[in-house]
């Protein structure tokens, strides 16, 4: 029989023995969480370009042949950095927190911006990552703009934890392929974002339907979020394209 001081030590040892196995996993295994994070991100970008075929393989070294810049802009719409070299992944674009930085800006902070610029066919894309929250978590993805930074080529959405069926739908090819041609300004240069509507948009006047898409049907919440992030993010950018003139 084994005393209970004996027990005690005896757990104490393993608590302390799983804890340094596990911690000891985490540290090994963060490099290669990083770099599938990493080369998740650029899958998005590339395919929000359009760019086919962009596989965990081939992501780098498509994102490093494709990417001809990566921009850091701050809330006044300043350039404040700028990476043209190889290993883009370890630019100080790549590197920021979206979601950090959106923080800084609701409470008025500074904050920094990425800005991903593409060749593809003698083309200019402009990348602008997308984050947001939907109904059950976080929603994020890309969007696309053509060099006029009006028109869009397309969009990425992803999710943690939307309703399979309902709000998940954002991420399929019936909500993202309505986005493609749609303005983010209007004819007189006012910024409008891209709205995400019920009632169909093809029921609606030319004006309205080149800044809007349909909402998912049972989604709303979801829809709301996205209509909220694509406001919140695009409007942030906004000072560096008028600057662009």
């Amino acid at each position: 029989m084994y005393s209970n001081a004996y027990i005690f030590r005896y757990a104490g040892l393993m608590v302390i023995l799983v804890a340094a196995i596990l911690s000891s996993a985490a540290m090994l295994l963060k490099p290669m969480q990083e770099r599938n994070e990493a080369v998740d991100k650029m899958q998005s970008i590339l395919s929000a370009s359009g760019i086919q075929n962009v596989t965990a393989d081939n992501a780098i070294e498509l994102f490093n042949d494709y990417v001809v810049n990566m921009v850091v802009i701050d809330e006044n719409g300043n350039v404040t950095d700028e990476f043209k070299g190889a290993g883009k992944e370890n630019s100080e674009a790549f590197k920021i927190n979206l979601k950090e930085q959106l923080y800084n800006k609701s409470v008025n902070r500074g904050f920094k911006l990425p800005l991903y610029v593409l060749e593809k066919d003698g083309e200019t894309i402009n990348i602008i990552p997308l984050r947001g929250v939907g109904l059950w978590g976080p929603v994020w993805g890309n969007i696309a703009l053509k060099s006029d930074f009006n028109t869009v080529v397309g969009v990425t959405f992803g999710h943690k934890s939307e309703t399979p069926g309902l709000g998940a739908e954002i991420e399929t090819p019936v909500f993202e392929d309505q986005f493609p041609g749609k303005k983010i300004f209007s004819e007189e240069g006012n910024f409008v974002s891209i709205g995400v509507i019920k009632g169909g948009v093809e029921n609606f006047p030319a004006d309205v339907q080149r800044h809007n898409v349909d909402a998912i049907s049972g989604g709303t919440i979801t829809s709301n979020g996205v209509n909220d992030m694509l406001k919140n993010v695009l409007e942030s950018y906004v000072p560096y394209i008028q600057k662009r003139g």
